[in-house]
């Protein structure tokens, strides 16, 4: 039975296996920069844009589904444009009257703010007054925010189905409760306060997730697979696995029940070192994980995660980016990810993937080696 490429990623979610194992590599937006050239502000802040250019490298690399990382675009994101300075290739100025935004091809945008956003001081928030209750932004990076247009928030799902005709796996993400926290206090307050004040930070972290939770819920109603929650700073290298089952588990467990209640799917993505924390992570009831960053970036041994939570989650990864397709000699880079194929076959669900995003500057001979490779190496026996 040949699969269509949707079928394909929700067949390996529901823990099972298709015709061969399915390809959906997340981009860094540096990645889509560098292979697509577009105007960068444009490709940034219109939702048509980022959708086709979403669409045109599914095409070229021949992914099986396609993970929209940005959502809620304005229509109207000009109107409140002072000025578009074009600078050398592929480097934009765009000027707001609180704000200058540098976009360019090589990453994410760098944020000039007229005056600058200084974190929260915990003791003088109220949880109450202070925490939105409808989120109406994603905290992208530090400095960097993306606005969702509350008359627009799923606009980009419309217009992928429409494109695509619902042949391809479309997911959604929403970002964990821990990094509004973090975001809110700043990185290193907001560590702090994890021990400093406990309670208050549980009581931002339960306003946090009803509200994520509202946005995912209404997510849920768009013509979408699976919903993917970022949480990249809830790994060992900043938490511990106590402190990850105390401010993380329950508040993405409660937005993950959620999701499931409306029958899609959900993983959890968490970057780096995060083996001593699986069992925590599948206890989330989340129905997946991504990642699994390998050494040296990571401490995940893909075979092992398999025996540990491979019968109760689909596993998507765990090709290095930086390691493996960036640096590595063609040689080894076609080795890597034949070992990954292989371990991963021999599980319950597996989506090879890269483990965190595509790294910007991965070339597209080595991106395309992937479909070549899961092609010739991926195919389940009947």
């Amino acid at each position: 039975m040949i699969y269509t490429p949707r079928e394909r990623v929700l067949a390996a979610m529901n823990l099972q296996k298709p015709d061969r194992v399915p390809l959906m590599c997340q981009f860094s937006i540096g990645a889509m920069m560098q292979q697509l050239k577009p105007s960068p502000a444009e490709f940034w802040y219109d939702g048509e844009v980022f959708a086709r250019g979403l669409v045109e490298l599914r095409e070229r690399f021949n992914f099986d589904g396609i993970l929209v990382s940005l959502h809620g675009h304005s229509p109207d994101w000009k109107k409140d444009v002072l000025e578009i300075r074009d600078l050398e290739a592929g480097r934009q100025e765009v000027v707001f009257r609180d704000r200058t935004e540098l976009h360019s091809w090589s990453d994410l945008p760098m944020v000039y703010q007229l005056e600058k956003r200084v974190p929260a001081d915990i003791s003088e928030i109220n949880p109450e007054k202070d925490i939105p209750s409808v989120i109406d932004y994603i905290p992208v990076s530090a400095g960097l925010y993306f606005k969702i247009d509350q008359e627009h928030k799923f606009d980009i799902f419309s217009y992928l189905s429409e494109i695509t005709g619902g042949k391809y796996s479309v997911h959604g993400e929403i970002t964990s409760p821990f990094d509004y926290l973090l975001d809110l206090l700043g990185y290193e307050q907001g560590l702090i306060s994890l021990i400093m004040d406990p309670d208050k930070c549980k009581v931002i972290l339960e306003k946090f997730a009803a509200g994520i939770g509202d946005l995912a819920e209404e997510m849920c109603g768009c013509d979408i697979d699976a919903i993917k929650i970022s949480s990249p700073f809830a790994g060992m290298g900043f938490i511990s696995p106590e402190h990850y089952e105390e401010f993380v588990l329950p508040y993405e467990r409660a937005i993950i029940s959620r999701i499931r209640a409306k029958g899609k799917h959900v993983y959890i993505h968490t970057c780096g070192h995060i083996d001593d924390r699986l069992e925590l992570m599948r206890d989330s009831g989340a129905s997946g994980l991504e990642c699994l960053d390998p050494a040296p970036v990571g401490n995940v041994d893909l075979k092992n995660a398999f025996e540990r939570i491979g019968k109760s989650m689909f596993i998507k990864g765990n090709i290095d980016s930086v390691y493996s397709l960036l640096y590595a000699d063609d040689a080894k880079a076609e080795s890597d990810v034949l070992n990954i194929i292989e371990t991963g076959r021999r599980g319950d669900g597996f989506i090879l993937s890269t483990a965190c995003s595509i790294a910007p500057m991965v070339t597209k001979e080595r991106i395309l080696m992937l479909s070549r490779l899961v092609s010739r190496a991926g195919i389940y026996l009947p």
